[in-house]
């Protein structure tokens, strides 16, 4: 199972995107397992300390930072196929 994480804050519009993307491409992977959290509750500012995230959405995949701000959906999908077990 791969473990899929983004942090996002209310109104962000690149976390918007994000969502946007994964709804797209959520179905071709279901060996992943995808939370999401509020960049502005305890725990989502726990994630942003532990990772350094400077912009919104953090993306975590498997306990790794993948990106800060706007996702590339190309690379997102080639990192998740390459995770495949």
């Amino acid at each position: 199972m791969v473990k899929l994480e983004e942090i996002s804050i209310p109104n962000c519009r690149e976390c918007i995107h994000f969502k946007k993307i994964w709804g797209e491409i959520k179905n071709d992977f279901p060996y992943v397992e995808f939370r999401e959290y509020d960049g502005l509750s305890p725990e989502g500012q726990e994630l942003i300390q532990k990772y350094g995230i400077l912009a919104a959405p953090g993306i975590i995949i498997n306990e790794e930072l993948f990106s800060t701000g706007a996702v590339n959906k190309e690379k997102l999908i080639e990192k998740l196929k390459s995770l495949r077990q």
